[in-house]
């Protein structure tokens, strides 16, 4: 009887006590369950020491543990950051697919416990008073509250993101940056964060104002338009400001790439190499752009036939080009023949084949269909729960229900278990694309020149190839190795 009563008299508690508590039960709850998935992974890292039978074969011993290292390595960095993150309030913990991608995060323990939001509020709305802006101008105030948020978010971020970088990334090999190079970065990510973030907040917030009883659906359009934009200029305005894009020389690969693309009448225009060796050793690619306008990218550190051109580069095989007819100087081709990492050309082409995939497949319109049905979702239920004082008297706001803050209780705290599963909804969403995108690349006659592929990338970035079920399970988004290897077998053997 005393457990039940200890329970009913929870619910005596106020509205705004039950709220608050749930709240940060939730993050706990959730926590917990990263962690718990966390370990069961670290114990895999820890005792997995040899290579697996089924292994043998596309993984040397030394490579496996640099592997298992490397993760190892990261796995710790995880869990401290993750702690720290939970208790102090930021997310200062990366990767982490997760986590949410707002640029200020608000949760659990410090900045909750001990009223970080509110008293974050009043100190943006003294900046404001004391530069002439009384209360009722909420939205340069929400700005001042947005432009500190980050500052402290980053400046809390900054030690850790140092230690992943220059620690952990730089013992394996894989850091490229200077600390002068690092900090400049930093800089300018965080300025252009802000000339972003401050004109697209201040308008969503106009909307939200004026748009009336229907103001979640003009302010969803809003952030459609937004989104759009932004996908569109990001590589051509955006990205260009922190790495150098240079066009694909004229070769064999660039025209491969070209007859790829029309054979599935993918409206190629451009295809750049992006200068990533400067930062890091890690590799990607990616196409972006809409309707008749598509341009693909490739990572320097993708192409294993391919140095990166300097001035010093081109001046040299510019001059031997003249007195001897040749493009490219000795010296140049010795750093491509003797570069370590990244596919051969058609290797490269595989890749892009898989790319080019979730293109033919639409899986990029059906991520795009899917985040903005869960984007008007998600407004529709702020349009219903804005109103509730208590939502707001739960997180210290007893006097006032400023917009910007009730976004950010509502998307960030009041949706956690909806974001959660969505989450865990979208990951294995994503592992069945990526199935599927490798299966076009093997109706395109791909499928040898990706399963090589697949091994070399995982190589290159020393992925661990053994993982715990549950944690791939709710963490992966893309499948495991071998169960892409496996899939693909049959037809490299064919």
């Amino acid at each position: 009887m005393g457990m039940w009563a200890s329970v009913d008299a929870m619910w005596d508690f106020p509205a705004e006590k039950r709220i608050f508590g749930a709240v940060l039960l939730f993050s706990w709850t959730v926590y917990l369950w990263e962690t718990f998935l966390a370990q069961r992974q670290r114990r895999i890292y820890k005792t997995t020491t040899r290579v697996p039978a089924e292994l043998e074969q596309i993984m040397d011993s030394d490579t496996f543990e640099k592997s298992r290292l490397y993760q190892l390595d990261k796995s710790t960095f995880s869990f401290w950051s993750g702690l720290y993150s939970e208790v102090e309030g930021t997310d200062s913990s990366f990767p982490d697919h997760r986590r949410s991608e707002s640029p200020i995060l608000f949760h659990s323990l410090f900045i909750l416990l001990f009223g970080g939001i509110p008293y974050l509020w009043r100190l943006s709305g003294q900046f404001c008073s004391s530069a002439g802006f009384g209360p009722e101008y909420e939205i340069i105030q929400s700005l001042v509250f947005l432009l500190l948020a980050t500052l402290f978010s980053a400046l809390t971020g900054l030690p850790w993101s140092l230690y992943n970088t220059f620690v952990i990334e730089e013992k394996h090999g894989f850091n490229h940056q200077t600390l002068e190079f690092f900090m400049k970065d930093a800089i300018k990510k965080f300025i252009v964060t802000q000339c972003i973030l401050l004109p697209v907040s201040a308008l969503l917030l106009y909307i939200i104002k004026i748009g009336g009883d229907y103001f979640f659906i003009y302010a969803w359009l809003f952030t459609l338009v937004v989104s759009l934009v932004l996908v569109t200029i990001y590589a051509d305005y955006i990205a260009p400001l922190f790495d150098k894009f240079t066009p694909l020389p004229e070769g064999k690969l660039k025209q491969e790439i070209e007859v790829m693309a029309k054979s599935i009448d993918f409206p190629l225009t451009k295809v750049y190499v992006v200068e990533g060796s400067k930062r890091s050793s890690h590799s990607n690619a990616y196409f972006y752009g809409f309707f008749k306008n598509k341009r693909i990218v490739l990572f320097d550190t993708l192409l294993e036939e391919y140095s990166v051109p300097n001035k010093d580069n081109q001046e040299e095989s510019g001059m031997e080009a003249r007195n001897e007819g040749e493009g490219d100087s000795e010296e140049v081709k010795a750093k491509v023949k003797n570069k370590k990492q990244g596919c051969k050309n058609e290797e490269v082409l595989a890749v892009l084949g898989h790319e080019l995939g979730h293109w033919k497949l639409g899986h990029t319109v059906k991520n795009i269909i899917i985040s903005q049905m869960n984007s008007f979702l998600c407004f529709f239920l702020f349009a219903v729960l804005i109103g509730r004082r208590e939502l707001f008297a739960a997180f210290g706001f007893y006097d006032s229900q400023p917009t910007l803050i009730g976004l950010l209780i509502i998307f960030q705290f009041i949706f956690s278990p909806y974001n959660e599963v969505l989450s865990f909804c979208l990951t294995v969403l994503s592992r069945r694309f990526e199935f599927q995108a490798d299966a076009f690349a093997k109706k395109l006659g791909k499928a040898k020149d990706l399963y090589s592929a697949l091994i070399k990338l995982n190589k290159d970035n020393l992925g661990f190839p053994v993982s715990d079920w549950l944690f791939s399970t709710w963490h992966y988004s893309h499948p495991p190795l071998l169960e892409r290897l496996q899939a693909l077998k049959n037809a490299k053997q064919d």
